[in-house]
């Protein structure tokens, strides 16, 4: 597994407002970072927790009256250094959506290995509100009460590293985010290469500041809903 930042093939670097913090000028660094931020996470779960509780509870309530099958929806996914661990989400799709996915894969709109439809079928009614929201990923914040993930880091992909090419594995450094770099910028539109292009960049320049900048970005992007499906 990659322990460091490996430069991409033919690399185009990603050019946006994070290319300001500039990596030689950190503050706080190495231990003393991943402590505060583990920190910050946690805060932020206790912070928020009545209100992302009373949110689920919400549109657990709307999922039940809108199809019949689980509230949650579970997959498992790749994490830091490779480790594969639960990511939990609100149920969008009918029950069945896992063995309805065969009969959808005509209709993919991104390179593989990602799989995105935007007028997935199996996507139900609430479920579509759900995902334009983002208030599908609330259960998430479980996930970084665990440690299994951190509020702002790479988006945990469903595929095996093994699909990884050697200098997207470089991405599997640090543990993966609720929201990340790409998130806020193109979300669905872009393919899995600009994505770990993005997150290789956020690698590279990661710092307090530029985590609390990525979650106040997302909290815009999910207003305005673009990009979601």
């Amino acid at each position: 597994m990659a322990r460091g930042y490996i430069t991409a093939p033919s690399p185009q670097r990603a050019m946006g407002w994070h290319l300001a913090c500039d990596p030689r000028r950190r503050l706080i660094r190495g231990t003393s970072y991943w402590l505060l931020k583990r920190a910050i996470d946690l805060l932020l779960c206790l912070v928020s927790a009545p209100l992302v509780l009373l949110a689920i509870g919400l549109c657990a309530i709307l999922i039940v009256l809108d199809s019949s099958g689980p509230i949650f929806f579970y997959q498992t996914r790749v994490g830091k250094n490779g480790r594969r661990f639960r990511m939990y989400k609100l149920r969008t799709m009918v029950a069945n959506a896992e063995m309805l996915k065969p009969a959808c894969v005509g209709l993919n709109q991104l390179t593989p290995p990602d799989f995105k439809i935007a007028d997935d079928p199996r996507i139900t009614r609430i479920g579509r509100l759900l995902r334009r929201t983002s208030l599908d990923e609330l259960p998430q914040i479980f996930n970084v009460l665990i440690g299994d993930m951190s509020f702002v880091g790479p988006r945990p992909t469903s595929f095996m590293p093994e699909t990884y090419k050697l200098w997207q594995t470089a991405r599997l450094v640090v543990l993966p985010g609720i929201t990340g770099l790409w998130q806020i910028s193109g979300r669905a539109r872009l393919d899995f290469d600009q994505r770990v292009r993005l997150d290789l960049e956020y690698i590279q320049r990661q710092c307090i500041w530029l985590d609390l900048q990525i979650m106040l970005r997302t909290c815009a992007q999910i207003l305005r809903g673009d990009g979601a499906y």
